[in-house]
């Protein structure tokens, strides 16, 4: 069974990502526990409008080897083959390097440490520039296939020299490592004289950031063609939603109108009072109509999926995985067992109350093999927890100490806390669990930390 990985994402999401194997079948289920006085529950945030708005589910040929991609040079390197091959074999390689600068800039930004940061970043430095290297070497003598290098080629030079420029803004400052920062800022410079050698934007393009950044976003959705699976995202049960609500609606228009009758035969010609009692009576179907549906519909719609998302090959359009989704929010009776018992692992202090809300995955992969290459996909399940915080304070405390006859005083943040439990379940029932316990603020995730089976916090 591959291993999921939480890890922080951006400043407030976060993001679960695992690999599936040719035919495979996992089951993904978080169960998050989400304090009370953060807010959140189905009155305020509706498991809808949370799915559409912040998850995002992501799907693309993997490789783990991400400093030193899977696919060889002579997939780049070849002068024979389809046209399409060529470019599907760029995009591959392309991508790769993307996922790697990606992954090892977010890691690097971590070290906070000047000692540790800049060896890591001059490491990263040097590997990029193997891979960018490597790129160059086989550029294609086809006019056909140019235009494919050459946007491959422009984006990868502009991302790895965007990514090293966030990665010394962020950095730690430090005059002992002038020469490292002189490395990284060569680079830089570098790889921005390359793309103005070969003329890849004009003039009037890099004047204007938007209009650069803007055709940066083009070439990068070009980049990924072939690699990521296309998407289609399709609601269930909207039938079924349909049949409960013509339901409720004849149930309750049948009460009516047997009310009106009544009204009818009471009175023996239309007066004020029979409009009144009309108007009284259709009122209250107006009122309990909406109440009584979305009663009976959280009701009957309990454990049933809600979406399921269809990937397939954006070349030959062939359907590669199926994934079922789950949202919504439990009672404390409905956790598992095991779920309950990995909650119940806390210190009496921090069992606060919560609400509870269980994101649930079931992917099944149907193509029985996957691109020259690559034996793997990688799913990735992205949670932007910017929903959770919005009905916390603004703001800081402060902190008070006497220092002798003396009182200071000291700015905190207030923080929050919440604990995930992430369950996975592979196709011979096998499973994983692992808790988590995610520390955020009103801007930032501070900390997510694995909590082991015993620890106590």
């Amino acid at each position: 069974m591959n291993n999921t990985k939480l890890t922080q994402d951006e400043n407030l999401s976060i993001k679960v990502s695992y690999q599936l194997l040719p035919n495979d079948h996992q089951r993904l289920d978080l169960y998050f526990s989400l304090p009370v006085e953060m807010g959140i529950g189905p009155n305020t945030l509706a498991e809808e409008q949370y799915f559409h708005s912040s998850i995002e589910s992501h799907s693309a040929y993997y490789s783990d080897q991400l400093h030193l991609p899977l696919v060889r040079s002579r997939f780049i390197s070849q002068k024979k083959g389809e046209q399409s091959d060529y470019r599907l074999n760029l995009n591959l390689f392309s991508y790769q390097i993307l996922i790697a600068l990606d992954t090892d800039i977010k890691q690097t930004i971590k070290k906070r440490e000047s000692e540790s940061f800049y060896p890591q970043a001059i490491v990263l430095a040097e590997q990029i520039s193997s891979l960018l290297k490597k790129l160059r070497r086989y550029t294609p003598p086809d006019k056909k296939l140019s235009p494919f290098f050459e946007n491959a080629d422009n984006y990868l030079s502009w991302q790895v020299e965007q990514s090293f420029l966030k990665l010394l803004s962020r950095g730690p400052k430090s005059s002992d490592f002038t020469t490292e920062r002189n490395f990284l800022f060569a680079l830089c410079r570098s790889e921005s004289e390359y793309r103005e050698a070969n003329q890849y934007n004009s003039k009037t393009t890099l004047d204007d950031p938007n209009r650069i950044t803007n055709k940066m976003r083009l070439l990068q959705r070009l980049i990924e063609y072939g690699v990521v699976l296309q998407q289609e995202v399709k609601s269930l049960n909207q039938n079924l939603k349909r049949m409960v609500s013509g339901a409720v609606t004849m149930v309750i228009m049948a009460f009516v109108m047997m009310l009106v009758l009544n009204a009818r035969a009471n009175f023996t010609e239309v007066t004020i009072a029979l409009v009144a009692t009309l108007g009284f009576i259709y009122g209250l179907r107006e009122i309990f109509k909406d109440d009584i549906t979305r009663v009976l519909w959280r009701s009957i719609q309990r454990g049933l999926p809600k979406w399921r998302n269809i990937y397939t090959n954006s070349v030959n359009k062939v359907r590669i995985a199926t994934q079922t989704i789950w949202l919504e929010y439990i009672r404390d009776k409905d956790l598992p067992k095991q779920v309950d018992k990995l909650f119940q692992n806390r210190r009496h202090q921090n069992k606060q109350a919560a609400q509870l809300l269980h994101f649930r995955s079931d992917i099944k992969v149907n193509a029985k093999s996957f691109m020259p290459g690559y034996d793997e996909i990688q799913q990735r399940i992205f949670f932007n927890l910017t929903p959770f915080i919005r009905f916390l304070k603004k703001g800081e405390g402060r902190l008070y100490s006497l220092d002798g006859s003396k009182i200071t005083k000291q700015a905190v943040e207030r923080r929050y806390q919440i604990n995930v439990v992430l369950m996975q379940t592979d196709k011979q029932h096998l499973q994983k669990m692992q808790r988590y316990k995610i520390t955020l603020n009103r801007s930032t995730i501070v900390n997510i930390e694995a909590m082991k089976a015993d620890d106590d916090d």
